[in-house]
């Protein structure tokens, strides 16, 4: 929205500097000189119909001193709703040092609120009452550092959270911060999860799988919660737990199509094989549909033809499913 706003005023200008070149070398062909009619005209052309006091952006972009400081206007010379807006599309780095320039503007608490939310789903310190004088940008910093020492090292970076207020020592509350965040390192957040389970059954509560396909819900799964790259017990975990989540957000789907915990588990783990077949570069002979339906149905029996066959077909047209 600020680009465009930004885009539109600038437009706006060298439209009109061609107009009135175009008409001052019309007027000149003529052999006529641009006096007093011409000057009242490109006044009028100038002056917009309706004009609010400090929020016209063209006019804005036409009073300022020459033609050496053509360029972007200051922020500072804008409403502040819309230099809040602008500045609201940087990243912190970015941010910083539009504070340099525009202290005020670049130091708004709610700026760095909208990036500690937007980059950080969810702290415990966002539900508490803040005391007076707490700032969202040494929050922040505290944020990025937190995150940084738990991608070399995931529990001494719970612990700097824990230890700055930013979470509460509790599953519930690490499985809130681990699903909305973006930042953590999938291979140090496996490392975590397979030491605290109980953070882990947490997470497993958060994802809600109703009225998804079963690849796709399994795909969802594994983005939150990376699958280890070797078949063990962990991965036995994690396929165990995504079942019964997976048929608790489904029961009509458990009614009708006769799946349960352990059916699932068995299709989770032929799809998964079937994902490798189909992907690995390694394997020439791909597994026929009709394999997959006789090899799938041996295991599990009550599931029907058609059902498995659309779990073929939708490994074949979208790919793994721990991808």
């Amino acid at each position: 929205m600020g680009q465009g706003l930004w885009r539109v005023a600038r437009n706006q200008q060298l439209q009109q500097q061609y107009s009135e070149q175009c008409f001052l070398q019309r007027d000149r062909e003529r052999g006529r000189r641009a006096g007093p009619p011409l000057a009242e005209t490109l006044q009028q052309r100038r002056t917009p119909q309706c004009q609010v006091p400090g929020t016209d952006i063209s006019h804005l972009l036409r009073v300022r001193k020459g033609k050496e400081e053509q360029g972007f206007i200051d922020l500072e010379m804008l409403p502040p709703e819309l230099s809040i807006t602008i500045l609201s599309y940087l990243n912190a780095t970015d941010l910083c040092l539009a504070s340099c320039v525009w202290q005020d503007l670049g130091n708004d608490e709610y700026l760095w609120q909208g990036l500690c939310k937007s980059t950080w789903g969810h702290c415990s310190i966002y539900n508490r009452r803040l005391p007076s004088g707490f700032s969202y940008r040494k929050l922040y910093m505290e944020l990025d550092e937190g995150s940084l020492t738990f991608n070399a090292n995931p529990q001494e970076g719970i612990s700097y959270f824990m230890s700055r207020g930013i979470l509460v020592d509790h599953p519930k509350e690490i499985a809130k911060f681990i699903f909305y965040t973006r930042m953590l390192n999938w291979k140090m957040l496996r490392i975590y999860l397979d030491e605290r389970r109980d953070v882990l059954d947490e997470l497993v509560t958060l994802h809600n799988f109703s009225n998804q396909f079963l690849p796709n819900a399994l795909r969802d799964f594994f983005r939150h919660i990376h699958a280890p790259e070797e078949r063990g017990e962990y991965l036995e975990t994690l396929i165990t737990k995504f079942s019964h989540r997976f048929c608790a957000c489904n029961p009509a789907l458990v009614q009708d199509v006769g799946l349960s915990p352990d059916a699932v588990y068995v299709l989770c783990y032929s799809l998964i094989l079937l994902s490798i077949d189909l992907t690995s570069p390694h394997v020439k002979n791909k597994m026929s549909k009709r394999e997959f339906i006789r090899n799938t149905r041996r295991a599990a029996q009550n599931i029907s033809e058609d059902f498995v066959g659309h779990l073929y077909d939708n490994i074949y047209l979208i790919g793994h499913v721990a991808a």
